[in-house]
C-alpha cells in the first residue's frame, strides 16, 4: 500500500508540507499564549459568557463559512454539553434557518441575514459573538452594530487588527495573524476553552 495514494505529489514535498503547517500552529499557539492581553481578554470573554447564561439570558452566535461553521458547534456546545454533565444552557447560532436567511437575504439584502435576527430575537442582556477573520464581514459588522442599539453586549473573534469589529465589539479577541486558515485554527481552541471555563462551578 505504501505510495499508492501518492499520485500527484512527491511524498517529500508533502511532508515538507505538513511539518510547515503544523509549526506555524504552533509558533501562532505560543505567540498568542505570550499576549498578556489576550490572555486576559480571553479569561474576561469567558466571564462574560457565564454572567450571561447565569442571568438567563441567551448568547447568539454569527459568522460567515468557517466562522458559521464554529458558531454551530460553539452553540451546540452550550446548548448541549462541552464536557460536563449539566442543565443545557441557551445558545444560538444565526446561521442555520435556512428559511430566515433566504428569507430576510432575499428582501433586505445579504448584509442584512444576522442584524434582523438580533433584532427579533434579541433581548437586553443578551450576548451577541462576531466571528470575522477580516474583521469586517459586513452582516457581522450590522449584527453587531443592532447589537449595541438594543443594549446587547458583543464579543468579536477576529485576526490581527480586528478591523471594523476592533472599535466596535465590548471585547474583541484578535489573533495575531494575517493567516486566515491559522487564525480560524485559534479561534476554533478559544471556543473550546471558552466552553470548559462557562461548564466550570
Amino acid at each position: 500500500m505504501n505510495g499508492v495514494y501518492n499520485m500527484n505529489f512527491s511524498a517529500g514535498n508533502a511532508r515538507e508540507l505538513i511539518d510547515g503547517r503544523f509549526l506555524e500552529h504552533e509558533k501562532l499557539v505560543h505567540r498568542v499564549m505570550g499576549s498578556k492581553k489576550l490572555m486576559k481578554d480571553l479569561e474576561d470573554a469567558a466571564g462574560l459568557m457565564k454572567m450571561t447564561l447565569l442571568s438567563g439570558n441567551k448568547i447568539m452566535f454569527c459568522g460567515n463559512g468557517g466562522s458559521a461553521a464554529d458558531a454551530q458547534h460553539w452553540a451546540a456546545e452550550i446548548v448541549g454539553r462541552f464536557q460536563k454533565e449539566r442543565a443545557g444552557m441557551a445558545g444560538l447560532a444565526l446561521t442555520t434557518d435556512t428559511s430566515i436567511l433566504t428569507a430576510v437575504g432575499n428582501d433586505y439584502g445579504y448584509d442584512r441575514i444576522f442584524s434582523r435576527q438580533v433584532e427579533g430575537l434579541g433581548r437586553e442582556g443578551d450576548l451577541l459573538v462576531g466571528i470575522s477573520t477580516s474583521g469586517n464581514s459586513k452582516n457581522v459588522v450590522e449584527a453587531i452594530l443592532m447589537a449595541k442599539k438594543k443594549g446587547i453586549r458583543t464579543l468579536g473573534f477576529t485576526a490581527k487588527g480586528g478591523g471594523k469589529m476592533a472599535e466596535l465589539c465590548d471585547l474583541l479577541l484578535a489573533v495575531p495573524t494575517e493567516n486566515t486558515a491559522r487564525a480560524q485554527e485559534i479561534h476554533e481552541i478559544m471556543g473550546h476553552i471558552l466552553c470548559e471555563l462557562v461548564e466550570w462551578e
